[in-house]
């Protein structure tokens, strides 16, 4: 099995680090008298324990990443503390931002885990960050558990690096079977936004099993940044396609959607899990109507016993609004994280890495057993821009 531990030896040296001093960032119990107090004094008697977040913070994805950090900090707010060896431990959450970077995610992560010296690491939203951190994480004897970062290279490899989304093989193929089989489309018209690993492996393997198929596609490219895309639009368009497949950052999708209904493109136009950010609607404008993606959660999918309740209890404080799927996968990964550490009884990171991979762990977006590479089977739905809100489409399989 690939996510074999060696590093035993290390582990004592790890205990040692992981011991830890300082003030919960929680603000979970400020309000709670009983519950306060007894955080104050775990606090004060130096039982922390630290989880790191690395999110893009600022840059391109800084939308993406506060939706998951939202849910991350609404699970901290339930469960603030954890339980090691019959000791109550304060959960603080310690962030970095990767600047939505590949560079500045290696620095962000090699902070958390030799500055901070953290237990464990969630995150990044988007693969590109997320293999930027991709070495500092395999050497650095601290596990991550992304959120969600689709790309199947970022846990190829990496005995350390699990997740809780669905890979992207899995979801271009979904789409793919999505677009032949229930909106009957034959030819495609594919999308690569060069530099962003999720929309290369995407477009890949959309276009892979479209053809496998039966199906033709027509391909074009843009740059990451790029905000004209007149050339790719009328090269595509010239080929009357019966869908188009723009997986990307949500920006410059938003951006090639616009241009392509202005330009006269009247296709259903396609897409990938990172549609789902308001920001994706605010920039497309009244051209994001109608159009449809695959995610990872809808309220209206109940994936396990326990979405509703998290659902009902999202609504309620956020003025009957839905949590986003990345709001939810950022609230398992949390959990995930907490059972992990209270199943290892242990601060170490070296023993809640080797709980997170025998894990058997339900949350709110589906079970998660993790494979040989770290990965769940997770199952997706697909939805649309209906008046201005992300709605409930149907439900979707790669098969």
């Amino acid at each position: 099995m690939k996510k074999k531990f060696l590093a035993a030896a290390l582990v004592a040296v790890m205990s040692l680090a992981a011991v830890f001093t300082g003030c919960s960032s929680s603000s979970g119990d400020a309000a709670n008298g009983e519950g306060a107090s007894a955080e104050t004094e775990s606090a004060a008697s130096g039982d922390v324990i630290k989880i790191g977040v690395l999110q893009p913070i600022t840059g391109s994805m800084a939308a993406g990443a506060a939706i998951e950090i939202e849910g991350i900090e609404l699970a901290q707010s339930e469960r603030p503390t954890v339980t090691i060896d019959g000791k109550e431990y304060t959960v603080e959450l310690v962030k970095a931002d990767n600047k939505s970077d590949k560079v500045e995610a290696a620095n962000a992560a090699t902070k958390l885990i030799e500055s901070d010296q953290v237990s464990v690491i969630l995150g990044s939203y988007s693969s590109t960050p997320s293999l930027g951190a991709y070495d500092v994480i395999r050497n650095g004897n601290v596990p991550a558990i992304g959120l969600s970062c689709t790309n199947p290279a970022v846990t190829e490899g990496n005995d350390n690096y699990f997740r809780v989304c669905f890979i992207d093989p899995y979801q271009g193929k979904a789409m793919a079977n999505y677009a032949y089989n229930k909106l009957g489309a034959k030819t495609a018209a594919v999308t690569t936004e060069q530099g962003n690993d999720y929309s290369v492996g995407l477009a890949q393997y959309f276009t892979e099993e479209f053809e496998a198929l039966g199906g033709t596609v027509y391909s074009a490219a843009y740059q990451t940044g790029d905000q004209d895309f007149n050339a790719q639009i009328t090269s595509l368009k010239a080929n009357n396609p019966d869908v188009f497949f723009v997986p990307g950052n949500f920006t410059e999708a938003a951006m090639f959607i616009k241009q392509a209904k202005q330009a006269g493109v009247t296709a259903t136009i396609l897409g990938g899990d990172t549609y789902e950010v308001q920001e994706f609607i605010d920039v497309a404008g009244a051209e994001s109507e109608g159009v449809m993606f695959s995610a990872f959660f809808d309220p209206d999918a109940e994936l396990t016993p326990l979405t509703k309740d998290f659902v009902a209890k999202y609504r309620e404080a956020n003025d009957g609004n839905d949590p986003a799927g990345c709001t939810a996968l950022g609230y398992d990964g949390y959990n995930l994280a907490c059972d992990a550490i209270e199943a290892a009884n242990s601060t170490d990171p070296v023993a809640i890495r080797d709980a997170i991979a025998n894990i058997d762990f339900v949350g709110v977006t589906g079970p998660v057993k993790f494979d040989e590479n770290g990965d769940p089977t997770k199952a997706a739905v697909v939805k649309k821009v209906e008046n201005g809100k992300f709605v409930y489409a149907d439900a979707i399989t790669a098969e």
